[in-house]
């Protein structure tokens, strides 16, 4: 045979004594459906077996990967989303299913939370014959749905203008049963949602305006349920700080910090908001057990909420939640709005009542000390100015006022400090500093804290 002849001939269909059986069996699951290759392979592996078994293994990764192209977080959020549809409604027609067309649609509405994104916010009516299956959702661009509550499980909606912001926008915040922030949510549980509507600018005739409309859209759906749309109310609170931006507006938030986050307090008609950075947090009048002050300087103060609450296996959960650096300007109109509501009946528990508004009173805080073992009724003997006293208590008491007004009166006259109380006094009041501080260190914390705030960006949009 010549040279020419042997090129021309076809190629062998079966395998050279040099190519392994596994190479063969490896050959042949890789390239399985292109027989032409096959054979052509084949003759290559009795020169290059290797070259050729990686050849194969690489196509056979190629078409593992094709026949399962999800990767495990595609797989984990997929999961989630079956759970979601799954605890939101069984069937398959529930107002989490995809199938199942919005009765309202507002594409491109920013989200902040549980996800910082932009979704179409979308809600389906409630059935009259059944209220379980309508709800308020957000969908991907390709109708998935991410995210969402049903009408039933909805505990409070508010409508608040987020501060700061020179275009002017509202926050919804929906805040589902036992989602307040105070316990851990159960597996499966809904979790509290926040979407901004923007006002629409002067350019925008024909746009409906924000957040009115929105907020009658939800009064709609929400009226089944005996719920309502909650917007913030001068009478309950305002701020007195005026807004750099909107003098002529009332503001309704404090700004202050929880921990080491920064936010805004509002004080709202069915309870307080912390917001809106996660962790989110929303206490009712219900989980109030006290309301007390600390800290009380002349220019801000701390406000320590103890609150009680049911975790989702039954336990009890007691914590005090402190919420510092807010504005001494809100001092009174909180203060106000605590009073009204009965929130600081408990504040002067045997733990609270020499810090009640963070001053130090020596007379009253002597009584306290005696009264302490009572609990609550010492406290209310204190308020009614000491009753029940025997009279040889009560000339002791009298006395000892006596001596101490005669010895105050002696040191302002001696050493000059009466008209150091009245700068203190011009200066906003609250001069006295607690036991182990430092006048000085004081406003040096507060002026330190006073750049940080120029810094100060709002994240929660």
């Amino acid at each position: 045979m010549s040279f020419k002849t042997a090129l021309n001939a076809p190629p062998t269909k079966s395998a050279p004594k040099g190519a392994s059986k596994a190479t063969i069996s490896l050959l042949r699951k890789a390239f399985t459906d292109r027989t032409d290759l096959l054979q052509r392979l084949q003759v290559l592996a009795s020169k290059d077996e290797t070259l050729v078994n990686d050849l194969s293994q690489y196509v056979l990764h190629l078409k593992q990967a094709q026949n399962a192209p999800l990767t495990t977080d595609v797989v984990t959020s997929q999961s989630k989303k079956r759970k979601f549809e799954d605890s939101t409604n069984g069937s398959t027609n529930g107002w989490a299913s995809q199938s199942v067309k919005p009765d309202y649609a507002a594409p491109d509405t920013s989200f902040s939370i549980p996800q910082r994104k932009k979704l179409r916010l979308e809600w389906i009516g409630s059935d009259g014959s059944d209220l379980a299956k309508g709800g308020i959702r957000a969908a991907d661009a390709e109708g998935n749905v991410e995210f969402g509550i049903s009408w039933k499980d909805l505990d409070q909606i508010f409508c608040l203008p987020v501060p700061e912001k020179t275009k002017r926008q509202h926050n919804f915040v929906a805040i589902p049963y036992n989602a307040h922030g105070i316990v851990p949510v159960a597996p499966g549980a809904p979790e509290p949602i926040i979407w901004t509507a923007f006002e629409p600018g002067a350019k925008d005739v024909d746009a409906p305006k924000e957040p009115q409309h929105t907020a009658a859209l939800l009064r709609k759906e929400l009226r089944p349920f005996g719920k309502n749309v909650t917007f913030p109310d001068e009478e309950e609170f305002a701020s007195a700080i005026v807004q750099s931006h909107r003098k002529g507006e009332a503001a309704f938030h404090v700004k202050g910090f929880r921990g080491s986050k920064d936010g805004f307090l509002y004080f709202l008609a069915p309870g307080i908001l912390w917001a809106f950075k996660k962790p989110l947090l929303f206490l009712p009048f219900s989980s109030i057990t006290s309301i007390s002050y600390t800290s009380v300087l002349q220019r801000t103060f701390n406000l320590n909420i103890a609150v009680s609450s049911t975790a989702p296996d039954g336990t009890l959960k007691e914590e005090e939640i402190e919420f510092s650096m807010l504005d001494q300007a809100d001092f009174a109109g909180i203060d106000e709005y605590v009073k009204r509501h009965g929130l600081n009946d408990a504040s002067l528990a045997a733990g609270r009542r020499a810090k009640k508004y963070g001053v130090n009173e020596p007379k009253v805080k002597e009584v306290e000390g005696e009264g302490g073992a009572n609990g609550a009724n010492g406290d209310h003997e204190m308020d009614e100015g000491q009753d029940g006293e025997t009279e040889l208590q009560k000339a002791e008491r009298l006395l000892q006022d006596q001596e101490d007004e005669e010895e105050e009166d002696y040191v302002d006259e001696g050493s000059g400090v009466e008209s150091g109380s009245e700068e203190s006094e011009d200066e906003g009041g609250y001069a006295e500093v607690g036991d182990g501080e430092v006048e000085g260190e004081v406003f040096e914390e507060e002026e330190e804290f006073e750049d940080d705030e120029g810094g100060y960006e709002d994240e929660g949009k």
